[in-house]
């Protein structure tokens, strides 16, 4: 990190800013200005990545993608979003098309901000927005589809200039530059512009021949560079470094600069965690497994043996959680060996009362964790937000003499745990 950013967490907590979720405890006063609105939406937080070097074009191959990757992969228990600033950019007109190469990809003026902002500003509201899909090899987005992306608990923006427009940048809580040696950027940047995007490696030589001097590779061609690259470092990416909170040296070589970032993500996240707010909820860690669960069960076009399968699975990894909160004791047991082994066991036995109907979903996974185990049910009508009426009750007749595990898989206001004794 650069030495006039001597503390890390005063910057970051000077970039960011607060972050709190909308949600309200029931304990919570008048000067709780977190939580002033239990129906407003958890702002997400927004990361801008951006990179730049002045003897390679802007912030091309810098590593900001190694960098955003990094940080989703760290983040996999949260809901994170990658946004890339090329897929606004603008299609070209006919007359453009004619003169490609001599095309300012690298201006401001290629880029639909408007959109862009619109984008952001959806996102950090809680909707779901479509992201253009931009063709390099054809310069024109795709008329007929888009990459759809909802809301999430971080957004991370990646460009090459959002950095530049400010009503970009108020969007921001985070700002990080990204800073790369320019001979690593270099071949990245033929490597990038080559498979990804389509071009000959005679055009991508051409755009760098400023550059290609230093490897002996041409001798003069600068006209690219004195007309599109230069001005734009100059005039649009050099002044925008001064705007960053956080400057990654080596990109996304810099593991410790990237684990400082995530630590400080996962803190303002944890400031609107319901187990902070609600100290007596619990919340599975989620893992890429879990994540890629749920990704199934909510494809419209799963089957349903495949639903059931996957949610019985994630309900019996709840159901397994659940039972690891009850009271336990020391038993000591005699092994096959003839020894003695000291283990735990539920300090009382335990049932299960589901909530009818949904809750009947969780039996078959309780039964299948607990041999044996007595099962109840209730039946609950709810008259507005105070009132609750108890239709229908079958419960073990021993039930005081039992932990009970409620079985209910549906999560809104969390109220019905508060039935009437």
């Amino acid at each position: 990190m650069p030495k006039e950013k001597t503390s890390i967490d005063y910057v970051m907590e000077k970039a960011s800013g607060p972050h709190f979720s909308g949600l309200r405890s029931p304990t919570a006063t008048a000067t709780s200005t977190a939580f002033s609105d239990a129906n407003s939406p958890r702002q997400p937080f927004v990361i801008a990545v951006f990179a730049g070097y002045q003897e390679v074009p802007l912030g091309t191959a810098s590593g900001k993608t190694t960098v955003c990757d990094m940080i989703i992969q760290q983040l996999h228990d949260h809901c994170v979003v990658l946004v890339n600033q090329d897929s606004f950019y603008r299609g070209l007109i006919t007359e453009e098309l004619k003169r490609v190469h001599e095309y300012n990809f690298d201006h401001p003026d290629a880029f639909d901000t408007e959109q862009l902002l619109d984008c952001i500003e959806k996102l950090k509201d809680g909707q779901s927005v479509q992201v253009p899909i931009y063709d390099f090899k054809r310069h024109q987005r795709s008329s007929d589809s888009f990459r759809q992306v909802n809301a999430s608990d971080v957004i991370i923006l990646e460009g090459i200039l959002v950095f530049h427009d400010q009503c970009v940048r108020n969007l921001m809580n985070m700002k990080i530059f990204v800073d790369t040696d320019a001979d690593v950027r270099l071949a990245r940047r033929i490597r990038r512009d080559t498979v990804e995007r389509g071009r000959d490696v005679s055009s991508v030589l051409e755009q760098l021949s400023w550059f290609l001097p230093k490897f002996s590779l041409f001798e003069t061609e600068y006209v690219l560079y004195a007309k599109f690259v230069k001005p734009a470092f100059d005039g649009f990416v050099l002044p925008s470094k001064k705007y960053a909170d956080v400057i990654i040296p080596r990109g996304g070589e810099n593991h410790v600069a990237i684990d400082l970032i995530v630590q400080h993500l996962r803190t303002k996240l944890g400031q609107h965690d319901l187990c902070k707010i609600y100290p007596n909820a619990y919340v599975i860690q989620s893992t890429f497994q879990i994540r890629g669960m749920h990704t199934l069960i909510r494809d419209r076009e799963i089957s349903k043996h495949e639903f059931v399968f996957y949610s019985d699975r994630l309900i019996r990894l709840v159901v397994e959680h659940g039972l690891g909160h009850f009271p336990f004791t020391e038993k000591q047991v005699i092994t096959t060996t003839a020894s003695v082994y000291t283990g735990v066991d539920f300090c009382k036995k335990l049932c299960g009362v589901s909530i009818v109907r949904s809750g009947e979903s969780m039996e078959n996974a309780l039964r299948a964790c607990c041999k044996g185990i007595k099962l109840g049910k209730i039946l609950i009508h709810r008259d507005g937000d105070n009132g609750k009426h108890l239709i229908y009750e079958k419960l073990p007749k021993d039930i005081s003499e039992r932990h009970v595990l409620l079985l209910n898989p549906i999560l809104a206001t969390g109220k019905l745990v508060l039935l009437p004794k």
